[in-house]
């Protein structure tokens, strides 16, 4: 257990449903969780799996990585979440099934006390008003950063649900297209680092993260700092699904600890390498997540 401050991570978990027949763990929330469990952190995970095969072997799973899930809840109504994933050109493209029992956190279900330390939540979770409330009363007690990982999945998402979460965020982290789609009017053609300002300006962000897919990543901070990272060229890429999440934890492990900012980009940009030349969103092997904190210790 460490005495950095406790990660709060709320949205979804569900089973990815990969083209060649296999099933993996997902949910950006669920494995950024699961990677900051391997890196001693203890994440609280907040979020609602079905009462069936899929919710059992997600409650196993979680146990046998050590992963707390007393704000897991379970839904005898709805089924755990799924998703379809189809791979074109080496993109993923992902068929998310409706009406899942993430989407329907309970509210009366929640712990009714302060929490503090630093809160993440995605995009995803919030398409239903009842987990969007569900997040709602979490952060009405919150004490701390907020940090949003933006996944805008069509047709799952609305500006006008997402800009008051923007503007409640301390921290940012998005993709290239993402950002074109929700930067100020007026900038899209201004480069990189002026859109990212504005970006920043407009939401009053601490911190905004870029990933750039093999160009790298950029991060903006309120100090009007631009840092940009690059993967090596001989990286090595069997699936990119999970890179952006893998790089959302070394982000979260970084503002909890308090790395640099340039530490923190270059140590996630090393681990979502990492990531993207193995099968799947995570990892079961604790000695992969061994290895990077023994250097970073």
């Amino acid at each position: 257990m460490s005495n950095n401050p406790l990660i709060h991570i709320f949205g979804e978990v569900l089973i990815d449903h990969f083209p060649d027949g296999s099933d993996v763990l997902g949910g950006a929330p669920f494995n950024v969780a699961w990677h900051l469990q391997a890196f001693g952190q203890a994440p609280r995970f907040i979020s609602r799996i079905g009462n069936d095969l899929a919710g059992h072997e997600i409650a196993t799973l979680m146990d046998t990585w050590g992963m707390n899930r007393d704000a897991v809840q379970k839904d005898c109504k709805h089924p755990t979440g799924s998703v379809r994933v189809i791979i074109k050109d080496g993109e993923p493209y992902y068929d998310i099934v409706a009406d899942s029992a993430y989407d329907f956190i309970d509210t009366a279900l929640l712990e009714k006390k302060d929490t503090a330390g630093i809160l993440y939540h995605g995009s995803l979770a919030i398409r239903n008003p009842v987990s969007l409330a569900a997040l709602q009363v979490i952060k009405a007690s919150h004490q701390g950063k907020v940090f949003i990982d933006i996944n805008l999945r069509q047709p799952w998402w609305e500006l006008e649900i997402l800009v008051p979460l923007l503007h409640d965020a301390d921290w940012v982290k998005l993709n290239e297209l993402e950002l074109a789609a929700l930067c100020p009017e007026g900038f899209k053609d201004q480069g990189l680092e002026k859109i990212m300002q504005a970006f920043c300006a407009q939401f009053d962000l601490e911190t905004l993260v870029v990933t750039c897919g093999a160009k790298g990543a950029a991060a903006y901070d309120k100090q009007l700092h631009f840092i940009t990272v690059e993967p090596p060229a001989s990286t090595p890429v069997i699936d990119t699904v999970g890179a952006g999440d893998a790089f959302a934890s070394v982000l979260l492990l970084g503002l909890s600890k308090q790395w640099p900012v340039e530490v923190t980009l270059d140590r996630a940009q090393a681990f979502a390498c990492a990531l993207v030349g193995r099968r799947g969103a995570t990892v079961t092997d604790k000695e992969f997540y061994q290895l990077f904190s023994e250097q970073w210790h």
